[in-house]
């Protein structure tokens, strides 16, 4: 795995130990088994163990069904397991945490409110002063791109834009952990792949722990430091491949290098072995 870089600056900022631990983690939901109304438990997840590094890139990858937003709903405190722990250094999660934010394929943004109040809204929330909530804020439209808009509405930006927005909000409460859930689903093929390259710099300057879930191989060869391989349903995290293409992801086209597609390849084997 990659070690954050000298000079690299980190949005929490926290002191301790930020390291991410799954430790045989499973859960179960109900689900109708009968046109009579019976019902059973479903086992989406189960026995997954594993260890993320502060400020690591993980890229969990799978087919539909097999768990992937399960497991980061509940590292996000949004879901309880109902095997197993997870641990943010000694700490089990048990809820949202205020250091920990989450970015959906759907952009979320209040239409009502403007980029700047949109972005400004955790701290409002949090009671923060004005003064305080706007200096972030602009901080964070900067860092995005976004300083121009703050007083555009949602409805006026474009789909990459109000992602850019969600970004730049989530990050205002200076998270060491972010969760995103196919956050570029949504978006054409050129805006998906400059927002990719867009967020990755952001990564690297503030280093945030990363859980990624994602549909496309290609977005996890690149974007991951490494990537969770899940198994179809019940999920099972089947496989960690280290990405090769990590130390130059951010200083040259890597799905040019040949070695790309036969990378490509074997992690489309892995997933049709895994159903």
């Amino acid at each position: 795995m990659n070690a954050p870089q000298s000079g690299a600056t980190t949005v929490g900022g926290a002191a301790g130990d930020h390291t991410l631990r799954f430790d045989r983690v499973g859960k179960l939901f109900p689900v109708r088994r009968t046109s009579s109304g019976d019902s059973g438990m479903m086992v989406a997840l189960t026995e997954v163990s594993a260890t993320v590094a502060a400020g690591e890139f993980v890229a969990l990858l799978g087919p539909s069904g097999c768990g992937k937003t399960t497991l980061l709903r509940m590292t996000a405190g949004l879901l309880t397991p109902d095997e197993g722990t997870i641990t943010v250094g000694d700490s089990p999660v048990t809820g949202p945490r205020k250091d920990a934010c989450m970015v959906f394929q759907n952009f979320g943004l209040l239409p009502w409110r403007t980029v700047a109040r949109n972005v400004e809204f955790p701290l409002e929330l949090d009671g923060a002063p004005k003064r305080e909530r706007a200096e972030r804020a602009r901080h964070f439209l900067d860092l995005v791109g976004l300083s121009s808009f703050s007083d555009h509405y949602p409805h006026e930006l474009s789909g990459g834009m109000q992602q850019r927005v969600g970004i730049a909000r989530a990050m205002m409460r200076a998270p060491i952990l972010i969760f995103m859930d196919e956050p570029f689903g949504a978006l054409d093929a050129q805006t998906r792949e400059q927002l990719q390259e867009d967020f990755l710099r952001i990564w690297q300057q503030t280093r945030m722990t990363v859980l990624f879930v994602t549909h496309s191989i290609d977005e996890a060869l690149l974007m991951a430091d490494r990537i969770f391989v899940f198994s179809t349903r019940p999920g099972r995290l089947s496989t960690i491949l280290q990405s090769p293409f990590a130390p130059h992801r951010l200083t040259e086209d890597v799905r040019a290098r040949p070695e790309f597609a036969a990378c490509r390849a074997n992690l489309r084997r892995l997933l049709n072995h895994s159903h």
